[in-house]
C-alpha cells in the first residue's frame, strides 16, 4: 500500500488593506495628525481622572503660579489657585463633546435632507433647497447669541443652538453627490424591481455617501468647536462649574499681561486640535478621491 500523499495545510490568505485606508496611511501629515488628535482626546477624557487636582480645587499656597514641575501644577494656576492643566483638559473634553455631538446632528440631518432632495429631484428638490437658501440668509451668530441669552447656557442648549444651522453645508454637499448617484445602474435596477424610494435612499444612496460625509465631517468638527469657543469667549457658552477652551481663553485674555499662561496653554491645545482635524480631513479627501483609485 502506498502512503497517502502529504498535502501541506492551506495558509490563510493575508487580509488586504482597503485602498482608501492604504492611501490614508501613506499620507504622513494626516497619519501623524490622527495620532496626535487621538492623544489629545485621550488626555482630555481620561487625564482629569488621573490628575491629583480637580478643576475646582483651590490651592491657596499656589495662587497665580507660573507653569512649573513643582507642586504638580505643570500649566500653572489661576488667581484662585485652581490647577490650569486640570481645567484645560476638562475644558477640552467639553469642547470636543460639543464638536462631536454637533457634527453628529449635522451629519444626520444633512444626509437625510440632502439625500431626499437629490434623489426625488424636481419640485421637491427645488422647494427643499429654497428652504436651505432662506436659512443661509439668517445671521447665524446673532440667532445663536439671542437663543443662548434668552434660554440660558445649558450644555444641551449650546449644542442644539450650534447644530441648528451647521447641517446646511452638509445637506448641499450630500444633495450634489446624490444627483450623480441616482442615475447609476444599481439605482435603476432597484427601481426596476419595485424598490420603494425610501429603501433605495437607505440601502443604495446613503452607503455610497460615506466617503464624502466622512471628509466633510472633519470640516464641520473644527467649525463647531470654533463657534463654541467664540460663544464662550463672548460669555455666552457653557457656564460654571463647567468650562471649555473658549471660557479659558476668554479668562486668559483678560489677564494676558499678568498671567500669560492662562491664555497660551488652552489656546495652544485648541489650535493644535483644529490643525490636526484639518490635516486628517486632507488625508481623508485624498484617500476617497476617485482619481486616486
Amino acid at each position: 500500500m502506498t502512503a497517502p500523499a502529504y498535502s501541506a495545510p492551506h495558509a490563510r490568505a493575508p487580509r488586504r488593506t482597503s485602498p482608501a485606508l492604504a492611501r490614508f496611511l501613506r499620507h504622513r501629515a494626516a497619519l501623524a495628525s490622527a495620532v496626535l488628535l487621538a492623544l489629545i482626546a485621550l488626555a482630555c477624557f481620561v487625564g482629569p481622572l488621573l490628575l491629583p487636582n480637580t478643576p475646582t480645587d483651590n490651592d491657596w499656597s499656589a495662587i497665580s503660579l507660573a507653569p512649573t514641575l513643582q507642586n504638580g501644577h505643570w500649566f500653572g494656576t489661576d488667581e484662585l489657585g485652581r490647577d490650569l492643566l486640570a481645567r484645560t483638559l476638562t475644558g477640552g473634553r467639553v469642547s470636543l463633546e460639543v464638536g462631536l455631538l454637533g457634527t453628529l446632528v449635522s451629519a444626520l440631518v444633512g444626509v437625510v435632507y440632502g439625500a431626499t432632495a437629490g434623489f426625488l429631484g424636481g419640485r421637491v428638490d427645488a422647494a427643499l433647497m429654497r428652504i436651505v437658501d432662506m436659512l443661509y440668509a439668517i445671521p447665524y451668530m446673532l440667532i445663536a447669541i439671542l437663543v443662548v441669552t434668552l434660554f440660558g447656557r445649558a450644555f444641551s442648549l449650546v449644542v442644539l443652538t450650534i447644530s441648528a444651522f451647521s447641517w446646511l453645508d452638509m445637506a448641499r454637499v450630500v444633495r450634489g453627490q446624490t444627483l450623480s448617484l441616482r442615475s447609476r445602474e444599481f439605482v435603476d435596477a432597484a427601481r426596476a424591481i419595485g424598490v420603494r424610494p425610501a429603501a433605495i435612499i437607505a440601502r443604495h444612496i446613503v452607503p455610497n455617501l460615506a466617503g464624502i460625509v466622512a471628509v466633510y465631517a472633519t470640516v464641520t468638527v473644527p467649525a463647531i468647536v470654533l463657534t463654541e469657543s467664540v460663544l464662550s469667549f463672548l460669555g455666552l457658552g457653557v457656564q460654571e462649574p463647567m468650562t471649555s477652551w473658549g471660557v479659558l481663553i476668554q479668562d486668559g485674555a483678560q489677564k494676558l499681561d499678568a498671567m500669560p499662561w492662562l491664555l497660551l496653554c488652552p489656546a495652544t491645545l485648541l489650535c493644535a486640535t483644529l490643525y490636526c482635524v484639518n490635516f486628517v480631513g486632507d488625508g481623508l479627501r485624498d484617500a476617497f478621491d476617485p482619481r486616486e483609485r
